[in-house]
């Protein structure tokens, strides 16, 4: 029996869901730089946010997202958690974001963060619970 071409190890899984972190930061950090308007347009914003603080933004953007790409590029793994803890709280903040304002940018920010979340935190279960065996070391008690 042939192996299944489209089966990966959860670590290369894990390493996938993180790039796509890292793309979504830089893709839109360059749209918001090179064209604010057009970027904050597609991204669904009902808001004028003049051109200065969106580039702004996007320059913080490309600068996560390339820090991002250097971790998973040069397998920093004991910083893996990070990209999956660090956007899982921002989602409370463009949840609260969204309340305050009804701009519709921060519904579409929160999911296509929340793709990301979801991708890598399960990835990264899939990846811990088949490290471990799926089971509990002998001598482990719950208590």
């Amino acid at each position: 029996m042939s192996p299944n071409p489209f089966a990966m190890s959860a670590a290369r899984r894990t390493r996938l869901c993180i790039w796509y972190v890292a793309g979504y930061l830089v893709l839109s950090g360059l749209a918001l730089l090179l064209a604010p308007r057009a970027a904050l347009t597609a991204m669904l914003s009902d808001t004028d946010y003049g051109t200065v603080m969106p580039r702004w933004v996007g320059m913080l953007s490309v600068a996560m997202g390339t820090l991002v790409a250097q971790i998973v590029r040069q397998r920093v793994v004991v910083l893996y958690p990070l990209s999956f803890f660090m956007p899982a709280a921002m989602l409370i903040g463009f949840v609260g974001m969204y309340l305050q304002s009804s701009n519709p940018l921060f519904l579409a920010i929160a999911g296509v963060v929340g793709v990301g979340v979801l991708a890598t935190g399960v990835s990264m279960l899939a990846e811990k619970t088949s490290r471990s065996g799926g089971h509990r070391p002998e001598g482990s008690s719950r208590a």
